[in-house]
């Protein structure tokens, strides 16, 4: 079931990748396996399947030395500073550096830290994490200034009543996105699109989508 939903899933990217003249190949696909054992990311593993995102720390460090090595982790959700010493080793990409006292905690280490995506509240959600759209410049500084290198920016919109919904977000992003990027050459990625809405974010220019639901069914646990 799960080779048949990733599948499913991998055409929808291209088919929505096609109607704006870009490659699937343009797109990165992780698929996000929080609340899944790792029965099921073998499943997906085996199905070709080789980025996964986690949201909880210590279910990255419990899933990934059980897994092989080869798989490309990304850790997707709200990091406590004390918990970066589970993430920092496994993970080849932070999507979610969304708090300047973040910058510390993950440049520390025995080796120089893996690169960051800036988490963007575009939407300005008293309940979401991350910076202010006038405070990334800021965060970008203070990241180089500790040796963090930031590959671009990453957002979760508000839950849409339906994907179109999602696509002024998207499009925030991606013009905040061009804004940096003359003085940040090195921010060339877009995170930006989950289950319901990934398609409209592939129509946006997203360059990673955060996909769970809808390769792995359900979460089975909280």
């Amino acid at each position: 079931m799960v080779a048949e939903r990733l599948a499913a899933v991998l055409a929808r990217v291209e088919s929505a990748a096609a109607r704006s003249g870009r490659s699937a190949g343009d797109v990165t696909l992780v698929a996000v396996s929080k609340g899944h054992g790792v029965a099921e990311i073998r499943a997906a593993y085996d199905a070709g399947q080789r980025h996964f995102g986690e949201n909880r720390a210590a279910e990255l460090a419990e899933k990934a030395p059980l897994l092989p090595d080869d798989i490309h982790w990304h850790f997707v959700g709200t990091l406590q500073r004390r918990k970066v010493p589970l993430v920092r080793p496994r993970t080849e990409l932070l999507h979610s550096l969304d708090r300047f006292s973040l910058v510390s905690a993950w440049a520390r280490g025995e080796s120089d830290p893996p690169p960051v995506l800036i988490q963007v509240n575009v939407a300005a959600e008293s309940q979401k994490h991350g910076v202010r759209p006038d405070e990334v410049v800021a965060l970008l500084r203070i990241a180089a200034e500790s040796g963090v290198v930031c590959r671009g920016l990453m957002l979760i919109p508000p839950i849409p009543e339906a994907p179109e919904r999602s696509r002024p977000w998207f499009q925030r992003l991606a013009a905040l996105r061009a804004q940096i990027r003359p003085d940040h050459p090195a921010a060339t990625e877009l995170s930006m699109g989950m289950t319901d809405d990934f398609e409209v974010a592939v129509e946006e220019g997203a360059t990673i989508i955060r996909v769970g639901r809808a390769i792995f069914g359900a979460r089975v646990t909280g």
